[in-house]
């Protein structure tokens, strides 16, 4: 399906009218069965999720005041935990692969605007959050980034390229810290 229908900003909207339909019908949704709901009841938010095309695994934890831009782009591994006040601005494809934590604040941020273009047009790629990986409070994911498999990014990182997994990073730009050890299970 295509969604985005103008690359020119100045001559009309970015998606089409089929889409901004879909997202108006998500925001009044989300804005309510879904920000409203308690706590506890993730499974609900996942129900409403899956409702709009979003892939969920199973025992996925995303809090009501998480902000989601598309549901039909987003694609959470199973044990997922999303915390309050994250963004996913799912503009594009967003993969976050099992047991990885997103805390609150952190915004995945897959749509930007070509500076250099008179007309600002709108592009958007992709960002993948590998599994086991944790993204502490408030860190900002730019698109088309990749976080490896088990890395943790420091609360506040601003995350410009891909981090390699099993490695602590932090910064702005974020960069790698350290060595990462493996799990225990």
């Amino acid at each position: 399906m295509a969604w985005k229908t103008n690359t020119d900003t100045r001559t009309g909207a970015s998606f089409s009218l089929q889409n901004r339909f879909a997202r108006l019908g998500w925001g009044i949704v989300q804005a309510t069965l879904f920000r409203w709901s308690p706590n506890p009841l993730h499974e609900w938010r996942s129900w409403l999720l899956r409702l709009f095309g979003a892939k969920i695994g199973k025992g996925v934890h995303v809090y009501p005041k998480v902000l989601i831009w598309a549901p039909w782009n987003l694609e959470l591994g199973d044990h997922v935990g999303v915390g309050n006040g994250a963004i996913l601005y799912s503009q594009d494809e967003l993969v976050i692969g099992e047991r990885a934590v997103i805390s609150q604040g952190v915004h995945l941020c897959t749509g930007t605007h070509d500076y250099d273009d008179p007309g600002f047009a709108l592009y958007t790629k992709p960002i993948e959050v590998g599994a086991e990986a944790w993204l502490a409070a408030e860190v900002f994911v730019h698109p088309g980034v990749v976080l490896g498999e088990g890395v943790v990014v420091g609360a506040r990182s601003v995350v410009v390229k891909d981090l390699p997994g099993w490695t602590v990073c932090a910064g702005f730009p974020a960069k790698v810290i350290k060595e990462r050890n493996r799990l225990r299970k």
